[in-house]
Order: C-alpha cells, then sequence, then structure tokens
C-alpha cells in the first residue's frame, strides 16, 4: 500500500528542527510519508525524505530561480497530497512551483510567521512584500497566520486563499520552558557564575538591525546606579554583535552587559533570570518570549504586534515605546517589587499555557490538517 506522502519546505532546514518537529510527527503517526526540502544538510527525525534545495533567503538572489526548478521537480516526481511551505521565500518559491500539482488536488498551505508589511513597517516593505503575498494567496488552500493583526490584514486586504486560519505560534513545550524552584534557581546562578542577589535580565536574539539590542544598552546607563546588581544577559551572534561590544565598551558597561554568543541552554538561562527584555522593531510571534513566559518570567518589550500580543499590560509585563527612559522606568518598577515580578511571572505561564502550549497548537494544527485531508478525499472522488 503506498503511502500518502507530505512535503514541507523552508528556506533553511533548521527551522524545522527548531519549530516543527511535534508537526513532523503527527504526520507519521498518521501513516503518512514525510519530505522536507530546504536549504542544509541536518538530519531530521520522523523524516522519511530530505531534499537539500539552493533556496536563499535573498528574494534578488538569482540562485532563486535553481531553487525554483529543483522544486517543481521535486513536486511533479513525489505526487505529494499536501504541502504546507513556510518563511517568506519558502513560501513563494513552494506556491509558484506547485501551481501544477494543485490542479490535480495538491492541497497547498502557507504559514506566515509575520508579514513583512503590517502596521508601522517601513513604505518599501508594502511596496515589495504585499503585491507578492497577495498574488501568491491565489495560489493557497491555507493561509496561517500567527498573530491577530496579521490574520486582520489578509481578511480585511481580501487575500484569495481558500481559507484564512489564525494559530496560536508553533508552541512551546511548558514541561522543558518552566520555573525553576529557588534553591535550583540559586544552584544553576552559582553555575553560571552569577549571585543569589544579581538582578538578571534575558534576551536571546541575532544581533540586528531589527533586533535592535542598543536599545537595551541605552536603557542600562539609565539603570545601572539605582540597581548596581542589574545584569544583563545578551545570547546570540550577528552581523552587529562586535558593534554592540564596542559601545559597550564606550559606555564602560562591560561589568552591567554579558555576551554569551550562541547558546543550546536557553531553558537553563531562562531559568536564573529574573525577567525578560525584547527589543525588537518587528516581530510576528516571537518564540523567544513565549519561552520566558512559559519559564515563569515578566516581560518588558518594545511596541510591535508580535509583542502585544503576548504581552498585557499591567497583567504579565508592559510593551513600551522604543524608548530607553520608558525602558529603564518599567525595569526599576519590577527589579524593585518581588510581589510584581512574581505576579506577572505567574500570569504569563497561566497565558502561555492556556492558548500557545506544544499541545495547543497541535491541536490547532491537526484541525487544519484534517480539514484539507477530508477535502483532499472529496476531490479524489470528484476526480474519479
Amino acid at each position: 500500500m503506498m503511502h500518502k506522502k507530505v512535503l514541507f519546505c523552508a528556506t533553511v532546514d533548521y527551522h524545522f528542527k527548531a519549530f516543527h518537529i511535534p508537526f513532523l510527527k503527527w504526520f507519521r503517526e498518521q501513516g503518512w510519508e514525510v519530505h522536507v526540502a530546504a536549504s542544509g544538510d541536518l538530519k531530521l527525525p520522523y523524516v522519511d525524505k530530505k531534499y537539500n534545495i539552493s533556496i536563499q533567503r535573498s528574494p534578488f538572489n538569482k540562485i532563486n530561480i535553481k531553487a525554483y526548478m529543483e522544486l517543481k521537480e521535486l513536486i511533479k516526481k513525489n505526487n505529494y497530497k499536501i504541502i504546507h511551505c513556510h518563511t517568506p521565500m519558502g513560501g513563494v518559491i513552494t506556491r509558484l512551483a506547485a501551481r501544477q500539482s494543485r490542479q490535480v488536488g495538491t492541497k497547498v498551505i502557507y504559514t506566515a510567521h509575520g508579514f513583512h508589511f503590517c502596521k508601522g513597517a517601513p513604505i518599501l516593505n508594502w511596496i515589495l512584500y504585499y503585491p507578492a503575498e497577495r498574488l501568491l494567496s491565489r495560489f493557497t488552500d491555507c493561509l496561517i497566520t500567527i498573530n491577530q493583526e496579521d490574520f486582520n490584514l489578509a481578511q480585511n486586504h481580501n487575500f484569495k486563499a481558500k481559507s484564512i486560519k489564525h494559530v496560536h505560534g508553533v508552541g512551546v513545550n511548558t514541561q522543558i520552558f518552566s520555573p525553576a524552584k529557588e534553591s535550583k534557581k540559586i544552584q544553576l546562578r552559582k553555575n553560571h557564575g552569577y549571585n543569589a542577589h544579581d538582578f538578571l535580565m534575558f534576551y536571546a536574539a541575532e544581533f540586528n538591525e531589527n533586533k535592535n539590542q542598543k536599545l537595551l544598552i541605552d536603557s542600562l546607563t539609565l539603570i545601572k546606579d539605582e540597581i548596581p546588581n542589574a545584569k544583563l544577559l545578551l545570547a546570540g551572534e550577528g552581523p552587529l554583535l562586535n558593534e554592540c561590544k564596542e559601545l559597550v565598551n564606550k559606555l564602560g558597561l562591560n561589568s552591567f552587559i554579558h555576551f554569551l554568543g550562541y547558546r543550546n541552554d536557553i531553558e537553563e538561562l531562562l531559568k536564573i533570570s529574573d525577567i525578560a527584555v525584547a527589543s525588537s522593531l518587528r516581530e510576528g510571534l516571537p518564540v523567544n518570549i513565549m519561552e520566558a513566559m512559559a519559564s515563569g518570567l515578566p516581560v518588558i518589550a518594545s511596541d510591535n504586534r508580535g509583542h502585544r500580543e503576548l504581552v498585557q499590560n499591567d497583567k504579565n509585563g508592559w510593551v513600551v515605546r522604543n524608548n530607553p527612559e520608558e525602558f529603564s522606568n518599567r525595569i526599576k518598577m519590577i527589579a524593585k517589587s518581588y510581589e510584581l515580578k512574581n505576579t506577572f511571572g505567574m500570569n504569563g505561564r497561566y497565558i502561555i499555557q492556556k492558548n500557545y502550549s506544544i499541545d495547543k497548537v497541535l491541536e490547532e494544527k491537526s484541525n487544519i490538517y484534517k480539514n484539507e485531508m477530508g477535502e483532499l478525499e472529496d476531490t479524489m472522488w470528484a476526480i474519479r
């Protein structure tokens, strides 16, 4: 008996390792053959066939023409019943390559992990990305958005996808990301070189213009005298890392700001922290904030649609303007109130458990998949 085949596509294969293993597993458990196409040669669990295609992030890279041809041939050869694509270029190239396959019943699903055009986005983003997404929605059976603002935008701008759905992100493992007991927290801090009385702020993000770590660095200059035990832990690498290090050195903040580099122990770093901070200019639905909330941390975050979706003012933290004074004032409020810190932290974890856990998102996504499978069966009967 031939298995039904599903293809997952994205720009890079790490995207699946980071966010989609539970969904690959779900298809395998339903008896489907699971294929993945993306740039890279990572070994992924629950995948029957893995294709390394030459897709590039930049829409202007000519290599993407080759990636389009590779995907088109792959789709033609394997007769997929469902194709689910992710990431901007993964979504563009896959939906173009799958047009003929859709005509014979293949269902094409696209998850928008945050439209590049949104309220407050640069006009260039609207010029470049909005027409492309609206056009490609015609070749989409189900468009999935991960925040309410994008869902409303797709509906109000008359996107032509057969259906538009909202799911609560990619899901957070609330067993791995959970608060540590005080004794465990103290021990973990000691292991990482911190004291029990340190006030630790944490942000995990690539060092680039969008993630805007300079806002946090500027905020620290307004905090250090009033909260001398404050420490800002910045995990990640990226093109602006050295520039940020030079700024910290210039401002004399080396004892207050620690650059942790690339880390694979984020859950432990969250367990030792007091609050999560986030300074990005644009977000779809940030996993780093969801993981921090699941870990029982209050959040102070810059004002964008992804942060507004997760952070409820005066309940689990604050969304503030892109302003060091506002940021530092809110940090000081939490640093000075153990009760506020605990209340916000507990509320944040409850929000994640209720709506954003792996189990909740898997239920939402599997309902979408089942609906497309049902339509698939109807189409196949009609063809017969």
